[in-house]
């Protein structure tokens, strides 16, 4: 088990590309730090459930959240930093790998987090892989940054092209003004009916005739 403690202790893979300091000074500092840096975390997990978890291990002194650049919004890393060593050591030994809200997370000792550091570096304010990432990640907010920004684009350009070709129907009615418009022709057409009407009885009455006339006198009565 000594073994095995001296070997997660020792510096991992993982390099803090932004530290200028000579490789010696950064591994002297790893072999002392009680940082961490966590690594494919969800964007949803929150600093309460890192701190609940990497409090196992040890006294968590505190949790730093890495954020979007633009965004400000948490973009699936942290920092752990405890209060000794052994917390840190611990959590290498038994957090990671493990999973937290369905992801496998990972650890690796960090020289010590330093403000400016809990910022993504990718060009689009996110972490570097989440930049060139192909596949759809649902936790790491769906497509990586340049397809989300190609497909983006591509339904800008179909929304112009469908604008450009559609002519929109401005005398239709609607409402109230739809419900006078439709009753003022039903009123109409009503009127227009009874004029019908009209004239068509006045077309069928008969007329009185000439002879008829003549044998009715000035006083209107009947001639004999």
């Amino acid at each position: 088990m000594a073994t095995l403690v001296h070997h997660l202790a020792s510096p991992s893979t993982y390099k803090d590309h932004q530290n200028h300091e000579a490789e010696e000074k950064q591994r002297e500092q790893l072999l002392k730090t009680t940082a961490l840096y966590v690594g494919n975390l969800s964007f949803y997990t929150t600093e309460e459930q890192v701190y609940e978890l990497f409090s196992r291990a040890g006294e968590v002194k505190r949790v730093v959240m890495g954020l979007d650049r633009m965004k400000k919004t948490p973009c699936g890393f942290c920092f752990v930093e405890y209060y000794d060593r052994q917390g840190a050591v611990d959590a290498m030994m038994f957090i990671n790998g493990t999973k937290l809200d369905d992801r496998t997370i990972r650890t690796d000792l960090d020289a010590g987090f330093v403000e400016g550091r809990q910022f993504g570096r990718g060009r689009s304010g996110g972490q570097v892989r989440d930049e060139y990432r192909q596949e759809f990640d649902a936790g790491r907010g769906g497509w990586g940054a340049q397809i989300a920004q190609k497909l983006k684009e591509a339904e800008e350009s179909r929304a112009l092209e469908q604008a450009a070709h559609f002519h929109p129907v401005t005398d239709i009615p609607a409402g109230p003004e739809r419900d006078e418009q439709a009753n003022g022709a039903v009123g109409g057409a009503d009127g227009a009916a009874g004029s019908q009407q009209g004239a068509a009885t006045s077309a069928t009455k008969p007329k009185r005739g000439r002879d008829e006339d003549e044998e009715m006198g000035g006083d209107g009565k009947r001639r004999a």
